[in-house]
């Protein structure tokens, strides 16, 4: 006995809660069918008797567009959820902006009616002027922008100009070539037998007039300086060497060219420039 008051009261409550949402899905479908011109509005759960309705082709001058926004199926009917907006003050029928997708009748279907109202006065058929208000004043921002871009200016020409200037100072000039990096061509040439008797004869007389002047010996005869020169421990070093690979039967196969070329390399290549003077001096 008691089961069954208990079921008869679950099943109670159960019908006054599907009442209360029934009225409250009512009230908030009624609350949406009513909006100003120009705002969209929804209609939920409308259960519409016959077969599949879409929108109706809209145009430039339609009063009321209507959109599907989904479809279930309610027993033999259907049930919809619609947005509408609506562009002149009126009351219109929703149905008459929808149509039978598979394009049978509409006849004797109920209206869906829907007021849209006008935020302008009655007596009103275009916008009202808006009041003229002062202007904001921009001055902080433009005044931020000026300095921002004076600053920004300073900072690309210094970039580009005490920057460079800076860094041609700072660079340091390239070392001049010695008189060791002039000789070498010419001795490595000379050494693998691909001289020619002209560079030779240039090399041969490069050195004896870098060392006659080197030694003081302008005033000495020129066989003298020659003998002079060969006999000296630093200066007859490579002159023995280029005289044994131009005048001995067999030269040398192996010398230490880095070796030879160790008294020139505090000399600078400008020191090859000898006068004429100097080379002709002590005959």
């Amino acid at each position: 006995m008691m089961c069954r008051v208990r079921l008869v009261t679950l099943r109670a409550l159960a019908c006054i809660v599907l009442s209360a949402a029934c009225l409250v899905a009512q009230e908030s479908d009624d609350s949406h069918r009513e909006a100003t011109v120009g705002m969209r509005a929804k209609i939920m759960q409308l259960v519409v008797e016959g077969s599949e309705l879409v929108p109706a082709p809209s145009t430039s001058e339609s009063v009321l567009v209507v959109r599907v926004l989904a479809t279930w199926p309610h027993g033999d009917h259907l049930r919809y959820d619609l947005e509408w907006v609506g562009f002149e003050e009126g009351t219109y029928d929703l149905t008459k902006f929808l149509v039978r997708k598979d394009g049978s009748s509409m006849d004797n279907l109920s209206p869906v009616e829907v007021n849209v109202l006008s935020v302008l006065p009655g007596d009103a058929f275009e916008p009202s002027e808006l009041e003229r208000s002062p202007a904001t004043r921009l001055d902080g921002y433009t005044t931020t922008q000026i300095v921002t871009g004076v600053f920004w200016g300073v900072g690309l020409l210094s970039i580009l100009f005490i920057g460079r200037k800076w860094k041609k100072k700072a660079l340091p000039a390239p070392p001049k070539p010695t008189l060791a990096d002039r000789l070498r061509p010419m001795v490595e040439r000379v050494a693998s037998g691909n001289a020619d008797a002209a560079q030779k004869a240039e090399l041969e007389r490069l050195l004896v007039a870098f060392w006659r002047a080197r030694l003081d010996l302008g005033s000495v005869r020129a066989m003298d300086a020659i003998v002079t020169i060969r006999n000296h421990k630093e200066a007859g070093a490579l002159l023995r060497q280029v005289e044994a690979w131009l005048h001995a039967p067999e030269p040398p196969a192996k010398f230490d060219v880095a070796g030879l070329l160790r008294p020139y390399r505090a000399v600078t290549a400008d020191s090859l420039a000898v006068t004429s003077a100097a080379l002709g001096g002590g005959n």
